[in-house]
């Protein structure tokens, strides 16, 4: 049997609201070469009974004891036999077409990182049939840290390949607010990465659960990435400081903004005034991008049911503000939506 092209893992734990639409967001895929892993982390709601329900349409592994989320994910993997990895959280949801938007990308490209876009949304998953039909929207760029457009650091919107991901020893099991950052930089060096811009390859649950709602840890999160590496944690030494440092800029700037919105107040000052030449250098180096310009962006087609169109790419210049007009509406929906829950609460 030859090897599949994607390996779905879905770390579970006690999300029986979420887990079936998850599951099924996969299985209705159009792409043949696909195997998917679900890994519950010794839930104590009806997961596991709802998750057997899919029978062999899934390889279900239940720890007996709850490892976190990074174990959970790491278990899936090393049980994985795809060519690439999709770590989907149990409270998301891959859209119709994600699949064949990701298999077109390595048809074209084989890169070894995929950054594609999520859909924020709240209450009922969205009843889409059909992609938007501007196709597939990518820059590809050399190594994560060369990124110069903005991306919603979510893990379901992360494909990797498995070699690469083994390669780095996979999730840090003891970092959870910041994991993907982390992933990320241990990957930065020497592993080609495409942005996908359009379409949306993720539906992202909004619900009042949601770790990122955490702002403290989070902001203590990128106290505990930025003190690996100052050890050296991360690969590149001096040769990517600079890109490094400006990325850590970024991240400082937007939990400095969340932290002085939301609190801890004192916290986001602290990390601001800390890393304050950070944020400079991440201002810098936005600039130049504008003045210089930007990576271009790259064009293929995808037919309107989501399946890959025949032909080969058509990497034509676009407006390098283009946006996926889907993707802004429903993270107007999702604020709309918080909002309301706030004022009724």
């Amino acid at each position: 049997m030859s090897e599949p092209l994607f390996s779905i893992v879905i770390a579970c734990y006690n999300h029986q609201k979420f887990i079936r639409e998850a599951v099924d967001s996969v299985l209705r895929q159009q792409h043949a070469g696909v195997e998917v892993i679900v890994v519950d982390d010794s839930s104590s709601d009806r997961s596991v009974e709802i998750l057997k329900s899919c029978g062999d349409s899934i390889r279900l592994e239940c720890l007996p004891v709850n490892r976190g989320v990074g174990a959970a994910r790491n278990h899936g993997a090393s049980v994985a036999g795809g060519r690439y990895l999709i770590f989907l959280d149990g409270d998301d949801a891959l859209t119709p077409w994600a699949l064949s938007v990701y298999s077109r990308i390595v048809r074209e490209t084989s890169p070894a990182i995929i950054l594609g876009r999520c859909s924020l949304f709240s209450g009922d998953l969205p009843k889409l049939i059909t992609a938007p039909g501007r196709g597939i929207q990518f820059v590809e760029y050399g190594s994560f840290l060369d990124k110069d457009r903005p991306w919603v650091y979510n893990t379901s919107s992360l494909v990797v390949e498995r070699a690469a991901f083994m390669g780095v020893g996979g999730w840090s099991p003891e970092i959870f607010h910041q994991d993907i950052q982390d992933l990320l930089n241990k990957l930065s060096v020497a592993h080609k990465t495409d942005l996908v811009l359009a379409p949306a390859t993720v539906f992202y649950r909004m619900h009042t659960t949601n770790a990122v709602r955490q702002v403290g840890r989070f902001i203590d999160g990128v106290d505990l990435l930025l003190a690996k590496a100052r050890q050296g944690a991360y690969p590149g030494g001096r040769a990517v400081q600079v890109k490094r440092s400006a990325w850590f800029g970024g991240l400082t700037l937007y939990w400095f903004k969340q932290g002085m919105r939301k609190g801890p107040i004192w916290g986001a000052l602290r990390l601001f005034i800390g890393n304050s030449w950070m944020v400079a250098l991440a201002a810098l180096r936005r600039t130049v991008a504008f003045v210089a310009g930007r990576e271009r962006v790259h064009v293929l087609a995808l037919s309107p049911d989501g399946a890959e169109a025949p032909g080969g790419s058509d990497p034509a210049r676009v407006n390098r503000g283009t946006v996926d007009s889907d993707y802004q509406l429903a993270a107007c929906k999702a604020v709309t939506a918080s909002r309301q829950q706030r004022k009724e609460a």
